[in-house]
């Protein structure tokens, strides 16, 4: 009797540079077909500013006190490496761009703040802040609430507005 043996799968697994972008992280996530996969993704690269994305986006109490829509900005052309800064540092800011965040800040002075922060990142990283502060960031990456929720059970939805 012979014993036929199944060919086994190699699965590769991609690995980021150090310290990624978010839109890498979200990226790479994204494209996993298993949500447990998703979730290992989101746990390997785990960094403050992508649960501040998340929570933007996924918090209902979160609320965005910038116009809904497009952007008016100029993208950021430079190669990348050169000169941007990345979510990974700007996400401390990004409380100025919610209510209860720095409510002081007149209309005008906070959306050239926003204009001003997207023209530093990189291309990919401004689009992200612009689906966040619509909350559509499913749109574009194939992550939900329920994935999020999973891979990081340390953060405290809700009562944030």
């Amino acid at each position: 009797m012979k014993t036929i043996m199944s060919p086994t799968k190699t699965t590769t697994k991609v690995k980021l540079p150090p310290n990624p972008f978010i839109h890498e992280i979200l990226a790479l996530a994204s494209k996993q077909r298993s949500k447990a996969k998703k979730v290992e993704i989101l746990k390997e690269y785990e960094t403050d500013a992508l649960k501040t994305i998340f929570i933007w986006n996924f918090d209902e109490t979160v609320i965005s006190v910038l116009p809904e829509g497009t952007v008016p900005f100029n993208k950021n052309e430079v190669p990348v490496g050169t000169d941007h800064t990345s979510l990974r540092r700007e996400h401390k800011n990004l409380y100025n761009f919610v209510r209860g965040g720095n409510d002081s800040l007149s209309s005008l002075r906070r959306e050239t703040m926003f204009i001003q922060m997207l023209e530093g990142l990189h291309p990919e990283e401004a689009e992200i802040l612009c689906l966040c502060k619509d909350k559509r960031l499913a749109d574009k990456y194939k992550l939900t609430y329920d994935i999020v929720k999973e891979a990081y059970p340390d953060i405290q939805w809700g009562g944030r507005s």
